[in-house]
């Protein structure tokens, strides 16, 4: 049957609109390719409650993980003002009050939205470990008015725990390989000579604190003041015989594979990284640049030898750990010497470092990716997308098909058809 005028037109208008709308389909669903969205980032809060300070860390971490656990990084270090949570023994509710300034800190950091998402842990050390011993129930008065005080916070509290201090050093390997891509009125006392305290130093302290020091060969004894004044002497060689009474040498005589107390240990060789108080004490001494044993042990000796007063004067007094950094540095020595066996020719592969990758290098971190692995990854949402080219040619049609189909309405409604 022979078509009209009107017929052919509209079946060639018809024609080329179906075409072009098939063109358009193929282009697209031909060259496309699938693609990952971005994944959202997660976030999670860690505080490091130690014996002299408290810490809080916030890392992140994007939504769909690498091989299980998170990519963490560190998106803020606060250090929390004042001393740290076992020196509010007697007044609990400082102890959390303490805390807010960095938790506050925190919350500015984790976008509103992620705040019921994030984890917030405390970990406390070993402060809290000697209070635990001292007086378990002081130590769970500070506890539960931290918790109080963490758990009001937006965030998803997970408690508040004391950090075993084999964990506290598995955390710390864990964060250092991962960085480096590896993976008041005194009472009558009683005066103490104190060999790891420079000669002039002279201070009141409670019989807690004395008896917690590695220099004092003692049990606290019975029916004494509650506190003793303890006068420096600044005799190194006396405070390294001290600090050595702490080790059990005698126990890994004789045996190659063995630090001390009977521990295994395996052969001295590699890299090593020296952090948090080895790193302090270190860089207060000027000795994180790589210098030799040599010059680490003389200038630690040397340093303890100096009279309070020159200490004082020469920090300004603006260290509120500088009585102890003579104690620390001898220790410091004594442990990695006699106890872990390093030498002349190994002391070169220590390095004392605060940071490595931009991160705070501690437990937290190693924690806080031992944390993601307990956090289901989010799978990210797939898309289709096309190449620039593709693309282009795709719109061309969409608007041939779009112009194909205009031109036919307006070929129907207003051509003076017979």
């Amino acid at each position: 049957m022979k078509l009209t005028c009107k017929e052919w037109v509209l079946t060639a208008l018809l024609g080329t609109t179906a075409a072009s709308a098939l063109t358009t389909l193929i282009l697209i669903l031909v060259e496309a390719t699938s693609v990952l969205l971005p994944a959202d980032t997660k976030f999670g809060v860690v505080l490091d409650a130690g014996s002299s300070h408290t810490s809080l860390f916030v890392y992140r971490w994007p939504a769909d993980k690498e091989n299980d656990t998170g990519v963490v990084s560190q998106a803020l270090a606060c250090r929390v003002k004042g001393p740290g949570i076992s020196s509010y023994a007697s007044n609990p509710t400082q102890a959390g009050e303490s805390l807010q300034g960095c938790l506050q800190e925190a919350l500015a950091v984790v976008p509103a939205a992620q705040h019921q998402l994030t984890p917030l842990f405390l970990g406390a050390t070993a402060g809290m470990r000697l209070l635990s011993q001292k007086n378990s129930s002081q130590a769970a008065d500070i506890f539960a008015v931290v918790a109080q005080a963490l758990g009001r916070a937006p965030l998803d509290f997970w408690g508040a725990e004391l950090l075993p201090g084999q964990d506290e050093g598995a955390f710390g390997w864990i964060t250092i390989n991962y960085v480096l891509g590896l993976l008041v009125k005194s009472s009558p006392s009683r005066l103490v000579r104190h060999p790891c305290y420079h000669s002039g130093y002279q201070d009141t302290l409670s019989l807690a604190h004395l008896f917690q020091s590695p220099c004092v060969q003692a049990t606290a004894p019975q029916h004494l003041p509650p506190n003793l004044t303890v006068e420096g002497t600044g005799n190194p060689r006396a405070c390294v015989s001290a600090i050595r009474e702490l080790f059990n040498f005698s126990s890994c005589k004789g045996r190659g594979d063995c630090a001390f107390n009977g521990v295994y240990q395996p052969p001295v060789r590699g890299q090593f990284y020296a952090f948090s108080s080895f790193y302090y004490t270190f860089h207060f001494l000027n000795l994180t640049s790589g210098q030799p044993l040599a010059t680490a042990n003389a200038t630690i000796w040397e340093f303890c030898q100096k009279t309070w007063r020159q200490v004082e004067e020469a920090s300004a007094g603006q260290d509120s750990q500088l009585r102890d950094y003579c104690a620390s540095g001898l220790y410091i020595l004594t442990l990695l010497l006699d106890g872990y066996g390093f030498s002349e020719d190994t002391w070169p592969s220590i390095e004392f470092r605060k940071q490595a990758g931009g991160t705070d290098i501690g437990w937290t971190l190693g924690y806080m990716l031992n944390l993601t692995n307990m956090i289901p990854a989010e799978v990210p949402a797939q898309w289709r997308a096309q190449s620039h080219g593709v693309w282009v040619a795709s719109v061309t049609f969409v608007v041939l098909t779009l112009g194909a189909v205009l031109t036919a309405a307006w070929a129907l409604l207003l051509w003076p058809w017979d």
